[in-house]
């Protein structure tokens, strides 16, 4: 039997969404409480991965089990993993669902705060930046990324080549949605390459503050060249929203 659960966890004490060798994971940590619950070594399959320090509000993995679990399930790895993490929900699905290669459309939030002084319950969940940034250069630029492209300017390259990644992906959207103490920036795609929502607001945030001209997102796209980009923007400021099936 195949089952889908809903995850979020507060990405700060962690190395990321996979287990590796070195530093604490999500993964690893929902594997651990699922080992305690079921008596066996059981396996997780994540929509994607998660860098270090980066949050998810509707993170999504598949699981297979022989049997029913029992009805306190839910309940129990909750009580299991660590605070940070919960597992919103879980629920049958059919044999051909697969957590990554069934979604059809990611939702990256990234948060910012312009306010001179960051409140302390901010630091860990939005960048504080405190630039001026004219919303219009942003929003010039944006059209350039949008659509079916080849996104290896913006993607952690070692990584791309390693997995053997398609780096053309599709970018449904880019929004601004400014609140009282900053804006938000959200990106919606039908998949997302390893640091490239995080390259991505690194640009618009240089193109805002006037940096770089907006026509210049253009070229960068077109180069394929990961150097052609600014840096990337920090980890913490980032959210994996949801995913839709």
């Amino acid at each position: 039997m195949k089952f889908k659960l809903v995850i979020a966890y507060d990405g700060t004490p962690f190395a990321g969404w996979q287990v590796q060798p070195n530093g604490r994971t999500i993964q690893e940590e929902i594997e651990k409480a699922l080992f305690q619950v079921m008596g066996k070594e059981l396996k997780i399959v994540g929509a994607g991965r998660t860098d270090a320090k980066v949050h998810a509000r509707g993170q999504v993995a598949h699981l297979i089990l022989e049997a029913p679990p029992p009805p306190s399930f839910q309940k129990s790895l909750n009580a299991l993993t660590p605070n940070e993490i919960s597992i919103l929900s879980i629920e049958p699905v059919n044999e051909d669902f697969h957590a990554r290669f069934s979604a059809k459309e990611k939702l990256y939030v990234y948060h910012v705060t312009s306010d001179p002084v960051q409140l302390p319950f901010d630091q860990n969940y939005s960048l504080h930046y405190t630039y001026p940034l004219s919303f219009n250069l942003m929003k010039e630029a944006i059209p350039h990324l949008i659509g079916k492209h080849d996104f290896s300017a913006f993607a952690n390259q070692s990584f791309l080549f390693e997995e053997g990644k398609n780096p053309v992906k599709t970018l449904f959207a880019i929004d601004i949605a400014p609140h009282p103490s900053g804006f938000s920036l959200l990106f919606r795609g039908d998949g997302f390459l390893y640091k490239m929502v995080r390259n991505l607001t690194g640009l618009l945030l240089d193109i805002g503050r006037g940096k770089i001209p907006p026509s210049e997102a253009k070229r960068i796209l077109l180069s394929k060249d990961r150097k052609q980009a600014p840096s990337a923007a920090p980890p913490h400021g980032l959210t994996l929203h949801s995913i839709s099936y």
